[in-house]
């Protein structure tokens, strides 16, 4: 290999992504290698030059969320809304109930628990539907305290 093509290869080797090269031809030998800080730097100065910068707008709302109150799931398991398959549900949005009312049935592992409503309050919206599985802390009624 003559001089300028060894000069050629190093500046191909240097731009490119390779991090070692090793080429053998009868008697010449040439094995190059990046370190692999340099290597590093290289990338980030070309993911930098390629970056642009997005302006972003940031609207600050100072008012609160309208929190509504809510009755959660106390355990995992399968929702129901009435203690059979085509009996009245427990409760109706709309429906005041007091502190110690069944509002809902929670099977988990073939054990039928009965949800209590936690204090006075009227219901708002049933926020799952019958039949649907349910985690700790899944929010299963909207409602208003009284």
């Amino acid at each position: 290999m003559k001089q300028d093509e060894i000069k050629e290869l190093m500046e191909f080797f240097d731009k490119s992504g390779i991090s070692k090269i090793k080429i053998k031809d009868n008697d010449f030998e040439i094995e190059l290698e990046k370190h692999r800080k340099a290597q590093k730097e290289d990338e980030k100065a070309r993911a930098s030059a390629q970056t642009q910068v997005q302006p972003i707008n940031v609207v600050v709302n100072n008012e609160q969320p309208n929190l509504k109150d809510t009755i959660n799931s106390p355990m995992v398991g399968t929702f129901y809304q009435a203690s059979s398959p085509g009996a009245a549900p427990f409760v109706k949005p709309g429906q005041n109930v007091t502190k110690g009312t069944t509002i809902a049935i929670i099977e988990a592992m073939k054990i039928m628990n009965e949800i209590e409503a936690e204090f006075d309050c009227r219901i708002l919206k049933n926020l799952v539907s019958d039949g649907s599985p349910v985690e700790f802390g899944m929010p299963l009624f909207e409602v208003e305290k009284l």
